[in-house]
C-alpha cells in the first residue's frame, strides 16, 4: 500500500498541515497505512480527505460533517471508512446522505425520505452564548469553524487581516488551542510582525509543549534574530518528539554548521537522507557528509 505522510496529504490537496491534523487529532480523518514504524494515510484515507473538502465546498460545517462521521462509525459499524460514504443529497443542498449496500440513508442509519434540513453554511458561526458572570465558555466546536476559517484564508496575502480575526476568535472560544496560537503566529510571522508571532508560538508551547510545528517556527524566529543556541533548543524539542521530520533534521544541520559543529551538523544530514533520500536538499546532504569524513 503506498503511504502518505501527513504533510505530504496536505499538500496534495493545496490544506495546510495544521488543518489536516486538527482532523486527525479529532478522528475525523484516521490514517490507516504505515511508513516505516509511523502512522500515515493511504489511498482510501486520501479518498476521505477528498470528501471532506467536497462536503465543505457545497457549505457543510465541519460540525455536521464530524457529527456524521461519528454517526456512521456507531450505526453502521460495517463501513471502515465513513467519510468516503457522505455526500450531499441533491447538487446545491446542504444535506448530507450515506450510500452504503446500494441505498441512501441519514448519518443516523435510517433510510432517506424527502424532508429538508434547515440549511447551514459553512462560513456561520453560532455566537457563544455568554455565562452568567460574562465570561465565555470554552467551545472546541466553534473553535474548531474559526479554525477552519482561518486555514481557509492564511495562505493569500491579501486575506491576513480576516484569517487574523478568525485564528483570533477561534482562540477565544478555546484559549488553549494550540494550533490556532500557532497559526495566528505564523501570519504574524509573514507580516514580519516578529515580536507578536513570538508571543503566539510561545502560546502554543504552553497549551502543548509538545508541538511541532511552534517548535519549529519559534526556532525559526530566533535564528532570523541571531538568537542561535535559543533556536537550537527548539529544533531538539522538535526532532525529540518527530525525528523522522526531514525539514527539522534540515534546520538543525544547517545550524550547526552556522555554529561551527561540523561533527554534529553531519549526524542530521545523514538523518535528513534517511526522511529524504531524493531531491537537491539530498545531493547537498551527501555533499556535506563527504567534506566532514
Amino acid at each position: 500500500m503506498t503511504a502518505y505522510s501527513l504533510r505530504d496529504a496536505a499538500r496534495i490537496f493545496g490544506i495546510s498541515p495544521a488543518r489536516l491534523r486538527q482532523w486527525e487529532r479529532s478522528a475525523l480523518v484516521r490514517p490507516t497505512a504505515l511508513a516505516g514504524e509511523r502512522a500515515a494515510f493511504g489511498f482510501r484515507d486520501l479518498v476521505c480527505i477528498k470528501a471532506i473538502l467536497v462536503l465543505l465546498e457545497h457549505g457543510v460545517p465541519l460540525r455536521r460533517i464530524r457529527r456524521s462521521v461519528e454517526a456512521v462509525r456507531e450505526r453502521i459499524p460495517e463501513l471502515d471508512a465513513p467519510a468516503a460514504s457522505l455526500r450531499v443529497w441533491v447538487e446545491g443542498s446542504d444535506r448530507v446522505v450515506v450510500r452504503h449496500a446500494g441505498a441512501l440513508y441519514e448519518p443516523t442509519g435510517q433510510m432517506v425520505i424527502d424532508f429538508a434540513l434547515a440549511p447551514e453554511r459553512a462560513d456561520d458561526v453560532t455566537p457563544l452564548a455568554a455565562r452568567r458572570d460574562g465570561a465565555q465558555p470554552p467551545d472546541p466546536e466553534t473553535a474548531l469553524e474559526w479554525f477552519e476559517r482561518g486555514c481557509r484564508l492564511d495562505s493569500l496575502p491579501e486575506r491576513f487581516a480576516d484569517a487574523i480575526e478568525a485564528y483570533s476568535r477561534a482562540i477565544e472560544a478555546d484559549p488553549s488551542f494550540a494550533d490556532a496560537h500557532c497559526n495566528l503566529g505564523t501570519v504574524y510571522h509573514q507580516q514580519e510582525r516578529r515580536d507578536d508571532a513570538r508571543a503566539c508560538y510561545g502560546r502554543a508551547l504552553e497549551c502543548d509543549p509538545s508541538h511541532v510545528e511552534a517548535n519549529l517556527n519559534l526556532a525559526s524566529l530566533l535564528e532570523e534574530q541571531g538568537r542561535n543556541e535559543a533556536a537550537l533548543a527548539h529544533y531538539k524539542a522538535a526532532l525529540r518528539v518527530d525525528p523522522l521530520r526531514a525539514d527539522a533534521q534540515l534546520s538543525t544541520a544547517l545550524l550547526y554548521e552556522k555554529l561551527g559543529l561540523r561533527r554534529r551538523a553531519r549526524e542530521h544530514w545523514r538523518r535528513y537522507l534517511q526522511c529524504s533520500p531524493a531531491g537537491a536538499w539530498a545531493e547537498i546532504a551527501k555533499k556535506r557528509m563527504e567534506e566532514a569524513e
